[in-house]
């Protein structure tokens, strides 16, 4: 078996949005630099994500040499929006968690409420002390993430989404195969491993960055979503509620904590500590 190795790198600058390949990228205790530090949020106060607005994977969002970013969709003239003042905050609802982040201002308002047909803003993530918690269950005391669904980092393996698109081949709609990584929306893609062996994993370095695997990542409606066009189908949840269902979850990936900071590259060795 070949030496585990970090074959892509992706960070997502606002949640739900299209997804940013670096050849590198600094890993903070709470994620990745610069990803999922913005967010959608609809007149509520919920974060929106491609669960309800699907249109949001063909848009995207560039990181700007100023911190802030740069955005685009199919339609709409590109806005740059700039990193908000500190000000007051606004209450934001992300899976019934409540935290707080600075509103990017009417300018990006109207862009996404034009853009997602609705009445939508545009938060920032600014401080640490608005990050929230890590699932308890799953954490140890102090551990936070930012707009990302649970945990900092998710990590998938390239030869899970061999042996997946193998199963949908066999099964009802193989004709939505062979589905890409991008449904996934993973952080950190892995090569050189055996199908599903980061079951079995429970601490991996990656360069000089040091994980904990808190979980496996249940999946949602947001993998059945076509990232190239918006569209949706069965796959992959109608295979993986066959193949890899536990506990009422359908699983692809596994969510990561930090335990040492860093830089991880495309290229790095992985190494399975635990």
């Amino acid at each position: 078996m070949p030496t585990p190795v970090l074959r892509s790198v992706h960070i997502h600058p606002v949640k739900a949005m299209r997804a940013l390949a670096c050849a590198e990228a600094e890993v903070r205790p709470w994620g990745p630099a610069g990803d999922r530090r913005w967010a959608v949020v609809d007149a509520a106060g919920r974060v929106v994500t491609q669960r309800r607005r699907p249109r949001m994977a063909l848009a995207s969002a560039e990181p700007a040499p100023d911190g802030g970013i740069v955005l685009s969709a199919p339609g709409r003239p590109a806005l740059a929006v700039g990193v908000p003042r500190p000000s007051a905050t606004v209450t934001v609802d992300i899976f019934d968690q409540r935290v707080e982040a600075v509103p990017a201002g009417p300018a990006a308002a109207d862009w996404l409420s034009a853009y997602l047909e609705g009445d939508f803003g545009l938060v920032h993530m600014d401080a640490p002390e608005h990050r929230r918690p890590v699932d308890p269950e799953y954490a140890r005391p102090g551990e936070t993430v930012s707009f990302a669904d649970g945990y900092p980092l998710l990590a998938t393996t390239t030869a899970s989404l061999d042996a997946l698109n193998s199963l949908i081949a066999r099964g009802d709609h193989a004709g939505e195969g062979p589905l890409p990584m991008d449904r996934f929306r993973p952080n950190l893609v892995i090569g050189g491993t055996a199908p599903w062996a980061e079951d079995g994993w429970r601490r991996i370095a990656v360069g000089e960055v040091v994980l904990r695997v808190a979980r496996p990542s249940g999946r949602c409606v947001v993998t059945t979503t076509d990232q190239s066009t918006a569209g949706r189908g069965k796959e992959p949840l109608h295979t993986l509620a066959r193949h890899r269902r536990s506990d009422g979850r359908v699983l692809f990936g596994q969510n990561l904590v930090p335990e040492r900071t860093g830089t991880v590259r495309v290229g790095d060795p992985v190494e399975i500590l635990d």
